[in-house]
């Protein structure tokens, strides 16, 4: 159920009024312990351990309590805490991909592109978003670090990283959680987490989640088309009178699972050894599984009288994803000045989805004209990812600090995608169809890095390299295609019809996808900081980032993208520690954006072009602010302004209702000089929660976050208001009551306003639709730490 603004008001006054009634209690309130100073963080993002505000480098650090506080659950509900952070809902494969500083990669939904920000667990890379990135459990802190980090952290870190960090084993300690909560959608959600000591010097983490809710798309009903109009339609289309059949209604999905629903679940099991103070063992398996339905393209203009969260659905949502991971990360103290860390992972994916690509945007006006069916279908995929890095760096702050590495990763991945369009419904005849199958792509990449910080006082100064070397294959993968053979019944493509065979209805692309690419690239960083005193600190850096090339439809090769960030930088506290701010400017020159998007050949195939184009220019300025009001006061404050110009581009798009170009013989649009997609020229969150504390000890927080954003294109293309996400503010507000032994009551209200934010558009069908943020939720939680 929803609620309206008059309910979430009487809500916010409740809260009030029992924080005044707990101010006015006779008893006199308990003894304030809280620090009025922002508490100090510690980072890793220059592989290893440093205090945030000594680090010069533009990275925000999310806590624990911050996390729990904004209810993340995902990457995407990170991005409104970290400024020049954008995510985006990819619904066809369920997915969520990644844009930071105006530079992203919406088609880094497969193993067909990469991403320009690279995803890390525990220091491990996540090539493909499915699972890292899709529930967040038992998190310690997410690091975001904004601008290239190709030094140090390699891959597909073009324009950032992310780096989430699990809560790892302690020795000697029984503790643990428990907690569940329900709200709005039928939402149903546990968690819990156990630390258990197995010996004087090993420990185990057990931590498992399971967070559903029901779909937030409602179906609708096929509209009454009369069997005359039908028919008049039908004929003239120019069809045989003797083939007529009435449209089945049956074909609609009424019932059953909605879109936009979550089922996921997920296990962590780690396992700590450390039989000396110099060896520390730290290892773990996760498992994740997914059970959900993808999240469906709304039209931006319902048709009268229905509802805004609402389809006209033929396919019905399906998804069944499964991720095993193992990590391990070994550590050697060699000597009291130099330390050996062996890092290694290994994760498993594979999954099966349905996807209503039509959205039932155009009603048919027959069982084989008007509006099309299209369904875009996962048959199969795996990806399977293996990595290890070996580092060696020198103990503490010597004159000269110091690291080295070397890394190798490998990736084996494969897919089967079917489109089935058909004219009208599944009765019609087809339009186009057609398999894509890639039985096995491959990945090697192969790096050597070197870092070193000269100290010199109060300044220093810093300088990295690093060599990777990539190769990629594509072994037997090909496209498939309808052939128009009268002689073959046309029914839309599934998973018992295999393309391969002959009689089937399909012909091979010619050449087939098989191909190799081989690259290589050095990427560096030059900085320069100095500490004017304890309290405040400039850096200046120049830094490159790289994406490797890459293999596509008919085995034909794409070139490297690049990256190089000049940044300007500063980190301060005031006030004897109660203020914290930070600041960056940067600009940033991309070069060969590997601009990637399905199109429709000449010919009438069908395939996924990616394509070296000119690139772009960026540059912009990032503060984040933090203060302790108060020692029951907290105010954070995220600001970002963004500009982008898009080089020379002529793009074209099967997603978006394009004009002819003659020259191309094919739909395209002159994109350049364009704003970079999910880049808004300014945006802003504000995060303030105060402390109420009781007389009997306990404590009662209430808490806003408010988010806001100027206009923002969704696409390349800046096709005008129905291709933007129009400025907009959007609340969070929440309630926290902490009580005796640590037992605690949550409430709180997500997108207070209901506010319909976009994430993405396209306008295939000549019929805007869109991907959203979720409408407004409402829940509680309730747990005990012990």
């Amino acid at each position: 159920m929803k609620f309206s603004a008059i309910q979430i008001g009487v809500l916010a006054l409740v809260a009030s009024a029992n924080s005044a009634t707990a101010q006015q209690a006779p008893a006199a309130p308990a003894v304030n312990t809280e620090s009025t100073v922002v508490p100090e963080v510690l980072i890793t993002a220059t592989k290893r351990t440093t205090s945030l505000q000594k680090t010069p480098v533009a990275v925000t650090a999310l806590d624990a309590a911050a996390l729990e506080d904004a209810h993340v659950q995902t990457i995407q509900d990170v991005t409104n805490l970290v400024p020049s952070f954008q995510a985006t809902g990819q619904g066809d494969h369920g997915v969520i991909t990644m844009t930071m500083r105006g530079i992203g990669n919406d088609s880094a939904k497969t193993e067909y592109a990469d991403p320009e920000v690279a995803f890390f667990v525990d220091g491990i890379y996540s090539p493909r978003p499915e699972g890292a990135t899709a529930l967040l459990f038992d998190v310690e802190a997410i690091e975001v670090l904004r601008g290239p980090q190709g030094t140090l952290w390699g891959r597909n870190s073009t324009v950032g990283a992310v780096n989430m960090q699990t809560v790892k084993p302690k020795l000697k300690e029984f503790s643990g959680s428990v907690s569940g909560g329900i709200g709005d959608y039928a939402r149903l959600g546990a968690r819990a987490a156990l630390n258990v000591p197995t010996g004087d010097n090993s420990a185990l983490r057990v931590a498992v989640i399971h967070e559903q809710h029901d779909g937030y798309v409602k179906y609708q009903t096929l509209p009454n088309i009369s069997l005359a109009s039908q028919q008049a339609a039908y004929l003239a289309g120019g069809g045989d009178p003797a083939k007529f059949q009435p449209i089945n209604p049956n074909q609609y999905v009424v019932n059953g699972p909605r879109y936009n629903a979550q089922n996921q679940s997920g296990v962590r099991v780690s396992w700590l050894y450390q039989p000396t103070d110099r060896l520390k063992w730290n290892i773990s398996y996760e498992r994740f599984q997914d059970r959900g339905t993808p999240n469906m393209n709304l039209m931006q203009t319902p048709r009268a009288g229905q509802d805004e969260w609402s389809a006209l659905i033929d396919t019905a949502p399906f998804l069944h994803r499964n991720v095993n991971t193992f990590r391990s990360r070994l550590e050697y103290a060699v000597s009291p000045d130099l330390s050996l860390t062996y890092i290694a992972g290994h994760s498993k994916f594979s999954g099966s989805s349905t996807y209503d690509q039509d959205g039932g945007r155009v009603l048919p006006t027959s069982f084989t004209t008007g509006g099309d069916y299209q369904a875009n279908n996962t048959v199969w995929s795996k990806y399977s990812s293996n990595s290890h890095e070996l580092q060696l760096q020198s103990v503490g702050q010597k004159e000269v600090d110091w690291q080295l590495g070397a890394y190798y990763a490998a990736e084996d991945n494969g897919i089967r995608f079917d489109i089935p369009i058909m004219h009208g419904t599944q009765q019609g005849s087809v339009a186009w169809q057609g398999s894509f199958i890639q039985p096995k792509e491959t990945v090697d990449s192969r790096a050597v890095f070197g870092q070193a910080t000269w100290n010199v006082g109060s300044l220093h100064l810093t300088g990295g390299l690093r060599y990777t070397s990539d190769k990629r294959t594509n072994e037997g993968g090909n496209g498939y295609t309808w052939n128009y053979d009268a002689t073959v019944p046309q029914v839309p493509l599934s998973p018992s019809i295999d393309p391969t065979k002959p009689g089937q209805g399909y012909n091979p692309s010619v050449p087939s996808n098989d191909g190799r690419y081989k690259g290589s690239k050095t990427t560096g960083l030059a900085r320069l900081s100095y500490d004017i005193d304890k309290n405040h600190m400039l850096y200046a850096s120049v830094a490159t980032g790289y994406k490797a090339g890459g293999l596509q439809d008919g085995g034909r090769t794409y070139d490297p993208e690049t990256l190089t960030n000049y940044e300007f930088g500063s980190k301060s506290s005031f006030l004897g520690g109660a203020l914290r701010i930070n600041n960056a400017l940067y600009y940033e020159n991309f070069k060969d954006f590997q601009f990637s998007s399905p199109v429709t050949n000449p010919d009438g195939s069908h395939t996924f072009v990616t394509s070296n184009v000119d690139g772009a220019k960026v540059w912009g300025f990032e503060s984040e602010i933090q203060a302790k009001l108060s020692a029951d006061d907290k105010l954070a404050l995220a600001l970002a302004y963004t500009h982008t110009k898009l080089g020379f581009l002529v793009a074209g798009s099967n997603d978006y209702a394009l004009p002819f170009c003659p020259d191309l013989n094919s739909n395209c649009l002159d994109v350049t000089g364009n704003i970079m997609p999910h880049a808004p020229k300014f945006s802003a969150h504000l995060n303030y929660q105060h402390t109420f504390r009781l007389a009997n000890g306990d404590t009662l927080i209430p808490r806003v976050s408010a988010h806001y954003e100027t206009k923002a294109e969704l696409s390349i293309f800046n096709l005008g208001p129905e291709d933007q996400q129009a400025a907009y503010t959007k609340f969070d507000l929440g309630l926290r009551y902490q009580g005796p032994k640590q037992f605690w009551v949550d409430v709180f209200v997500r997108n207070a306003s209901d506010k319909r934010i976009k994430t993405s558009a396209m306008n295939g069908a000549n019929v805007w639709v869109a991907q959203y943020l979720p409408p407004r939720t409402i829940g509680v939680n309730a747990g005990i730490d012990f």
